[in-house]
């Protein structure tokens, strides 16, 4: 039987990593955060092997809503090595995330 080489990183390994991760915290009923999604998908694209993006369901997950006292969502953070770089609420253009996600990649 063939074994993966995958390994399941936790959230906490994630973010302490030194490639920063740009995480979405959203909700399924949240209207912007719909329209968020096809523009962290180009993002992702755009800074492929500098960010990783991860999306996070603040309603699955309150604990971690409430420990990042995410209030509204769309909430963006971008991590790199345990700290929080840049925080943003709401939705952004393509073009605006990308020049300010570079200003920290």
């Amino acid at each position: 039987m063939p074994t993966s080489t995958t390994k399941k990183v936790s959230f906490g390994e994630l973010i302490r990593g030194d490639k920063p991760v740009l995480v979405d915290f959203s909700a399924e009923w949240c209207g912007p955060c719909k329209a968020l999604a096809p523009i962290l998908k180009e993002v992702a694209a755009e800074t492929a092997g500098r960010l990783r993006v991860i999306k996070i369901d603040v309603d699955r997950n309150p604990a971690m809503a409430q420990h990042y006292q995410i209030m509204s969502v769309p909430t963006m953070i971008l991590f790199k090595d345990g700290e929080i770089l840049w925080r943003q609420s709401g939705v952004l253009p393509a073009r605006q995330l990308v020049g300010t996600l570079n200003q920290y990649l």
